[in-house]
């Protein structure tokens, strides 16, 4: 068990968020009127629970946001079948994530918000809850959480980590001792690559071995009968899928676009924004280019030259119908990329952007193995989706490097399951 984190600034930290606590509820209400929050479910923001805590041991597990929040699922279903006596609690501190962890989550599998890192909050929440292990994954050092935790002799893990250059040198900047106290807190931290590996242990952490959680798991699922009718909708038309896609990548994908349907008119675009919400200004692109579009919230079928997926937690099925993926967030502006995996793991032929420091690593060896493609502007990736198209022998042999590439990470999950095995809560405890 490591010690309590104690520092100077980790203790001026404690006492602002403690005078600011009593203005969260305010703060809170006015999210939820921008619809940042659910009004309905404001009290868990406050450590309040919504459910009675089972008799049993209880591990909790925290993601943010939808990325941390669906990465955590791997881990979830092989704690549930390595340890079936224990309860799995999963915390998201987002409206989507939650919506998306309500679809995914294995029954039994409890769902809260995170509370605020207020240490009224976190108090009331680990004193419902009682976990045994809190595995907080990414990013996440919350100061009360961890102070919190220890204090009530919670282990600790910090799996899938994640820092940025920018985080590193902010903590060494103005807070390294509290960042050495906060990370010597963890019984575990185990970093996603190696340049995240340096940058903890420049702060003091001790890392385990690298594990990124975005690396392993199963294929994302889907309707199989969805599938079905989608596909008999669209018949022999190529498909062109652009997912998670940002302000400003609509554009830049239907120029391309447009350049391919002069070589296959009979070519479908599917457009995935990253934030279901802009679904409007990703059809005012896709117009402006002068393609025509159905929307799939609308009911519509996918018969126009575009075909705008403006709904949540159907990627699965949307890479099934795909002959080529384009991935977004590597062409918008300081996004860094998305995880090429997901569609990795269902054999899809990838295109994705110059600006992926978010999964460079992963990116850099998928295109060493031509698993991967990247194209820096719009014309490039005309030429590469177009050949795909017209070369369907090499869209598969692209695949299958990207799925041979996905199960090599598999092996990453069993590893860091025997490293948090000690960390459980004893049977019956």
């Amino acid at each position: 068990m490591s010690a309590q984190p104690r520092s100077p600034g980790l203790a001026a930290y404690r006492l602002a968020l403690g005078a600011l606590e009593p203005f969260a509820p305010a703060l809170l209400r006015a999210r939820a009127r921008r619809g940042k929050e659910d009004p309905a479910r404001l009290a868990e923001r406050l450590g309040r629970a919504s459910r009675a805590r089972p008799e049993r041991g209880l591990v909790w597990l925290h993601g943010v946001s939808v990325g941390e929040s669906v990465s955590l699922l791997p881990l979830v279903e092989a704690l549930r079948a390595r340890r079936p006596d224990l309860t799995l609690l999963v915390t998201s501190g987002t409206r989507t994530s939650a919506e998306l962890l309500a679809r995914r989550l294995p029954d039994g599998v409890i769902h809260q918000y995170a509370p605020v890192d207020g240490p009224r909050a976190m108090a009331r929440f680990l004193d419902h809850w009682r976990p045994g292990l809190a595995v907080l994954v990414e990013s996440e050092l919350w100061p009360n959480l961890i102070c919190a935790a220890a204090k009530r002799d919670v282990r600790l893990a910090l799996v899938s980590a994640r820092m940025t250059q920018k985080s590193a040198e902010g903590w060494a900047r103005r807070a390294p001792g509290a960042a050495r106290a906060l990370l010597n807190a963890f019984d575990l931290v185990l970093p996603q690559d190696g340049e995240t590996e340096r940058r903890l242990q420049a702060l003091g952490a001790a890392t385990g071995p690298r594990l990124n959680l975005k690396q392993v798991g199963a294929p994302l699922p889907c309707d199989e009968d969805e599938l079905a009718r989608l596909k008999g909708q669209i018949g022999e038309r190529p498909v062109v899928l652009a997912a998670s896609t940002h302000a400003g990548e609509e554009a830049l994908v239907a120029e391309a676009f447009t350049q391919v349907r002069r070589q296959r008119p009979d070519a479908l675009l599917v457009v995935a924004p990253r934030h279901p919400e802009r679904a409007g200004e990703a059809q005012d692109a896709l117009t402006a280019a002068g393609l025509t579009v159905a929307r799939r919230s609308a009911g519509e079928a996918p018969l126009a030259e575009a075909y705008l997926a403006d709904t949540l937690g159907e990627l699965g099925l949307l890479f099934r119908l795909a002959d080529v993926v384009v991935m977004g967030g590597g062409w918008a502006e300081g996004v860094g990329g998305h995880n090429p995996l997901e569609p990795a793991r269902l054999g899809c032929a990838i295109l994705t952007g110059p600006h992926v420091f978010n999964a460079h690593e992963t990116y850099e060896a998928m295109f060493d193995e031509v698993a991967a493609l990247c194209a820096p502007d719009a014309e490039t990736l005309a030429r590469h989706v177009a050949g795909l198209i017209d070369s369907p022998m090499i869209a598969r042999r692209m695949g299958e490097a990207a799925l041979a590439h996905a199960e090599r990470h598999g092996a990453a999950l069993g590893v860091a399951l025997d490293l948090l095995d000690p960390l459980l809560p004893e049977p019956g405890l």
